[in-house]
């Protein structure tokens, strides 16, 4: 099955032995986890490292690094194509405020043309549309109409996802509870509206929203609004996930921003979150007091594609 599958965006993902695989990386450790899972598994990581995003450390976790701006569209193809790529997989964050909104795109990023072709409809002209499903959709068609599969790094790496249950040894209090449970349905809502995935609630009134910002913006806000502390943290997909992108994500600098803010919980959804440097991050947890807890979707939700 091809892992352009419109339907379900987490199919499984069959790779022959060898094979190499395209790597797009962006900001954070993702990326870092993913190559060392393909290569541990024999598959070389052919990689474009997005200028400004990737950190140094994924030289050394790649077989092949091409650094490049985000809008050299066409030169990541024909790099991915040079390397005998045919499957190509994404990780890591792309801050879309400063690659939309912080001045000129077109002149920041330097967009080549098929970048242009790409995005052009959606960025310019009277009918914009900057949201992430409809810029997500024009990559993966760009991608197929040059013979490059994009394939769901979960799939590739699925230790990543985190499994349903406590976390660490401190509990959710009880109003923690009922905040991640208040934060969900909230939290799915923003989701299925392509705001964010993620709020910070306390005794059942929500103190911020995750938007164009991210997570950790959202978090400081958050200490900054309630400064008495004692706040959850809610992080979950959307209502139809593509698992190919934008995947929710924590890790230890989740956990310290999170203390840091006063923060006394985090709540994510199992089975759709990327639990990162797990050992650390739940050491760390345990030495802040911070309870994290891996939620499995209620039976209302129905299930997960």
């Amino acid at each position: 099955m091809n892992c352009q599958d419109r339907v379900r965006h987490d199919i499984d993902v069959t790779l022959a032995p060898g094979e190499p695989v395209g790597l797009v990386a962006g900001w954070g450790q993702f990326p870092i986890s993913v190559a060392t899972r393909l290569r541990e598994d024999g598959h070389p990581v052919v990689c474009v490292a997005i200028t400004g995003h990737a950190g140094p450390e994924i030289e050394a976790a790649c077989d092949r690094v091409l650094w490049s701006g985000v809008g050299r569209f066409g030169k990541h193809l024909r790099y991915f194509k040079k390397q005998h790529v045919t499957k190509v997989t994404m990780a890591g964050k792309l801050f879309k405020s400063d690659l939309l909104y912080s001045g000129s795109v077109w002149l920041r990023h330097f967009p080549d043309l098929v970048c242009m072709r790409t995005f052009g409809p959606l960025l310019l002209g009277r009918g914009r549309d900057a949201r992430d499903d409809r810029l997500l959709t024009a990559v993966i068609d760009t991608y197929h109409r040059h013979q490059l599969e994009i394939c769901s790094a979960t799939r590739l790496a699925p230790e990543l996802l985190v499994k349903a249950g406590l976390l660490t040894r401190k509990k959710l209090s009880g109003s923690s509870q009922r905040d991640a449970e208040l934060g969900w349905s909230i939290a799915k809502t923003m989701g299925g509206l392509d705001i964010g995935q993620a709020v910070t609630v306390k005794d059942a009134t929500v103190i911020a929203v995750e938007a164009i910002e991210g997570t950790d913006a959202c978090i400081r806000r958050s200490g900054e609004l309630c400064r008495r502390g004692g706040w959850t943290l809610v992080k979950v997909s959307k209502p139809n996930q593509d698992m190919r992108f934008d995947v929710p994500t924590i890790g230890t600098q989740t956990v310290q921003n999170v203390a840091d803010a006063g923060g006394v919980a985090i709540a994510v959804e199992a089975d759709r979150t990327i639990l990162l440097d797990r050992e650390a991050t739940i050491e760390l947890a345990d030495r802040l007091g911070i309870a994290i807890l891996a939620m499995a979707p209620p039976a209302s939700d129905g299930p997960q594609r």
